[in-house]
C-alpha cells in the first residue's frame, strides 16, 4: 500500500483545487447563450436613461423648404432659437492623424465619426472557421450619438441637441475647431487637438456669448455607442466590455459586464468614464472640473446581432468661465499608457478584482513586461514565467516529494495495519494517524505547493484575455495567445460553451494531466484500489481533466500554454527529485530517529485521535443499541 495515504490526501487536494477552479470559472466565465433572448439594436429600450432633447427636426423637411422664406425662418427660430442658422447645412468630413491613429470628424454635430487605429487589426471568423482580418475602427457606427443638450432661450422644447446642428470647421495643423453660429458673434464651439505620439485628443467645449443664448446651468452630454465586434472570441469580448467610471477619491467601478445594467451616481463627482471593449476603449477625462449626475448603461446583444453591445452614458458638464477642458482617449488598453493618465485609469483593463487583480497589475504584468524586453516571442515569455514560478515553489515541491518518500517508507507498517484492521476504516484511519505522529510524518505535505500556486492560476485566468500585449501574438499553431487556439473547426457546437473548434493546447494539458495522474498512482497496490474512497478519488482524478477540457477549450491559449508548460515542468521536477535527490536509506534513518524522540503532548494529532476515539465510542453505543432492539 505504498504511498496510499499520501495519494489520498493529494487527491483530496486536487479535488478541492478543481472544485475551486470550477466555481471561479463559473463566476468569471461568460453566461450561457439564451436562445429565447434575441434582442436587436432596434428593439432595445433604455431604462431610466436621460434621453437626448426631444426636438423635432423640421428645418430640412420638404414642406418647410417649399414654404416661403418668412415661414421657414419662423419655424427654424421656434425650433432652434439663436442657432436657427446652424440647423441647415451639408455634412462634411475632416481628419486629424498621426502615426498611430486617424480621427475623422463630422461637421454635423462637430463630433468624432470614426477612430482608425493604424497598428491593430480586427479579427472575425467566417462560417468555415477561417480568420478574417480588417482594420480596427472605434466609434464607427452610424447609429452612434455624441451630443450636448443646449438649454437655448425661446425654443419650443426648452433645449436643442448639438447633434442636429451643422458646425463650421477651422483646421490649424493637428488642431481643429467646430463652431455652431448663434448670430451677432455668438457661437458654441468644440475644439480638438490630436497629440503627436498618443491616442488622445485635448478637447474643450465652450463658446462666446453663450450667457445670452443659453438659459444657464451646465450642459448635459449624451453618448450612445454601439460597440463593434472586434475579437475572434466574441463571447468573451462581450463579457469583458462595459462602461467604466471613476468617482473622485473612490475606487473605479463599472456596469455589469454580463447583463443589462444601469448605474446612476447623482451628485457624485466623476473624473472620467469610458466605453471599453475587451482590448480598446474610448474615454472622456475631465481636466478642470468633475462630471455630475452621471448615468452609465449597458445593453447586451446576442451573437445574431450586428453589434456587440450598446453603451450609454449621460453626465452634466460644468462650464468654468464659459468652457470645460477634457481629454478624449480612443485607443488600445495598454497598461502603462493608461496608467500615465492618472486617476487609476488603468483599471479599465479587466484584470480582475481583489487579490487576483492586484497580482495581475503589480506582479505578473511587470514580470512579463521585463521578460518581453529581452525576449521576442510571447510563447517563450510564458515559458520563462512558468520556469520562474516553478523555481520559486521548488523548495515546497521538494518537501512534497520528500513527504511522499517518507510515507512510502512506512509501507510495511501500513500493510500491517491493513491486515490487522481489515475493513474497519475508522480504526484504520486512527491508527494510521498514530503511526504518522509516531514517525513525525505530515500526510498533508503534498498539497501545499499546489495551493500556493492557485492564486497565480486564478490570476492568469483573467490576465491573458485582458492583456493586449498578447493579442495577435502567435506561438506554434496558436495565432493569438489572447484567444483560443484551434487545430480543427467543427460543424457543431461542443457542450458547456466550448465552441465549435478543438484547442490543441487544451488537449495537451489533458493528456499531460492524465499521464501525471497515472504516474503518481501506478505504485498503488490492489488493496488500495479495493478501498471505495480511493476508487472514487481515483476516478475523480481521471475524469476531472476531461471534464475541464470543455471549459479550457475556449480560453485564451496563453493560459492553456502556461498550464501545459506547468504540467511538463512538474513532471520533470518530480521524476528528477525522486530518482536523484531523495536518499531512501537516509529517510529510513531519519524516521527511526523521529520515532525514538520524546513524544510531545497536545497538537492537532492528539485532537484528531481524541475525535476518532469519540466517534468510535458513539458508533459502538449505536451498534449496541441496534443489537438490543433486534433481541427485543
Amino acid at each position: 500500500m505504498e504511498e496510499n495515504q499520501n495519494k489520498f490526501t493529494t487527491m483530496i487536494g486536487m479535488g478541492l483545487i478543481f472544485l475551486l477552479l470550477y466555481v471561479w470559472m463559473q463566476y468569471s466565465a461568460p453566461p450561457p447563450k439564451d436562445p429565447q433572448q434575441q434582442p436587436t439594436a432596434q428593439q432595445d429600450t433604455p431604462v431610466a436613461q436621460p434621453q437626448p432633447p426631444q426636438t423635432t427636426v423640421v428645418s430640412n423637411s420638404p414642406a418647410v423648404l417649399a414654404a416661403p422664406d418668412s415661414l421657414r425662418t419662423a419655424v427654424q427660430l421656434a425650433q432652434y432659437g439663436a442657432f436657427a442658422g446652424a440647423s441647415v447645412g451639408t455634412e462634411q468630413l475632416e481628419v486629424l492623424e498621426n502615426d498611430l491613429v486617424r480621427v475623422t470628424f463630422s461637421t454635423k454635430g462637430g463630433r468624432i465619426k470614426e477612430v482608425f487605429l493604424k497598428k491593430f487589426e480586427k479579427i472575425n471568423t467566417d462560417t468555415a472557421g477561417q480568420d478574417v482580418h480588417s482594420p480596427v475602427r472605434l466609434l464607427e457606427d452610424d447609429k452612434n450619438r455624441f451630443e450636448y443638450e443646449l438649454p437655448v432661450n425661446g425654443v419650443v422644447n426648452g433645449k436643442i441637441s448639438s447633434g442636429d446642428l451643422y458646425f463650421t470647421p477651422t483646421k490649424n495643423g493637428n488642431s481643429i475647431s467646430f463652431r455652431a453660429d448663434a448670430g451677432n458673434g455668438q457661437y458654441f464651439e468644440q475644439h480638438y487637438t490630436l497629440s503627436p505620439d498618443n491616442y488622445k485628443l485635448n478637447y474643450s467645449v465652450g463658446g462666446n456669448g453663450l450667457q445670452n443664448v443659453l438659459s444657464g446651468g451646465p450642459l448635459r452630454l449624451v453618448w450612445n455607442n454601439y460597440l463593434d465586434k472586434i475579437e475572434r472570441n466574441q463571447t468573451y469580448e462581450r463579457t469583458m466590455s462595459s462602461v467604466y467610471f471613476k468617482v473622485d477619491k473612490e475606487s473605479s467601478d463599472y456596469c455589469d459586464c454580463k447583463k443589462d445594467d444601469t448605474k446612476s451616481l447623482g451628485e457624485k463627482p466623476v473624473k472620467w468614464f469610458s466605453h471599453s471593449n475587451q482590448f480598446f476603449n474610448t474615454a472622456i477625462i475631465a481636466q478642470d472640473f468633475s462630471f455630475t449626475e452621471f448615468t452609465g448603461e449597458t445593453k447586451v446583444f446576442t451573437d445574431t446581432d450586428p453589434d456587440l453591445k450598446l453603451l450609454r452614458t449621460s453626465a452634466l458638464v460644468n462650464l468654468n468661465n464659459g468652457s470645460a477642458n477634457m481629454t478624449i482617449y480612443a485607443g488600445p488598453n495598454e497598461f502603462e499608457r493608461l496608467r500615465a493618465e492618472g486617476n487609476s485609469f488603468q483599471d479599465i483593463i479587466p484584470f480582475g478584482a481583489s487579490i487576483f487583480g492586484a497580482i495581475n497589475r503589480w506582479v505578473i504584468h511587470p514580470i512579463l513586461d521585463l521578460l518581453s524586453s529581452f525576449i521576442g516571442g510571447k510563447g517563450i515569455v510564458i515559458l520563462m514565467l512558468t520556469l520562474l514560478v516553478k523555481m520559486l515553489v521548488y523548495p515546497l515541491t521538494y518537501r512534497m516529494v520528500l513527504s511522499q518518500a517518507k510515507m512510502a517508507a512506512l509501507k510495511p507498517q501500513l500493510d500491517a495495519l491493513k491486515k490487522k484492521f481489515g475493513d474497519d476504516q475508522q480504526a484504520m484511519s486512527m491508527e494510521t494517524m498514530k503511526l504518522y505522529s509516531e514517525f513525525k510524518v505530515n500526510p498533508l505535505g503534498g498539497c501545499l505547493p499546489i495551493f500556493l500556486q492557485m492564486p497565480i492560476w486564478f490570476s492568469l485566468y483573467r490576465f491573458f484575455p485582458a492583456a493586449i500585449e498578447f493579442r495577435q501574438h502567435s506561438f506554434l499553431w496558436a495565432t493569438d495567445l489572447s484567444s483560443f487556439d484551434s487545430i480543427m473547426h467543427l460543424p457543431f457546437e461542443l457542450p458547456f460553451g466550448a465552441g465549435s473548434h478543438l484547442s490543441l493546447f487544451t488537449i495537451i494539458w489533458v493528456i499531460t494531466t492524465l499521464w501525471y495522474t497515472w504516474y503518481t498512482m501506478k505504485q498503488m497496490d490492489s488493496t488500495a484500489v479495493q478501498n471505495d474512497q480511493m476508487k472514487v478519488m481515483k476516478y475523480m482524478q481521471y475524469t476531472m481533466p476531461v471534464f475541464f477540457m470543455f471549459f479550457f477549450n475556449s480560453f485564451a491559449s496563453g493560459l492553456t500554454l502556461y498550464l501545459c508548460f506547468s504540467n511538463i515542468l512538474n513532471i520533470v521536477q518530480t521524476v528528477v527529485t525522486k530518482r536523484f535527490l531523495i536518499d531512501k536509506d537516509k529517510i529510513m534513518l531519519e524516521l527511526e530517529a523521529n520515532r525514538n524522540k520524546p513524544k510531545k503532548t497536545g497538537g492537532w494529532r492528539q485532537k484528531f485521535e481524541q475525535t476518532m476515539k469519540e466517534q468510535q465510542r458513539i458508533q459502538a453505543e449505536k451498534l449496541k443499541e441496534q443489537q438490543g432492539k433486534k433481541k427485543k
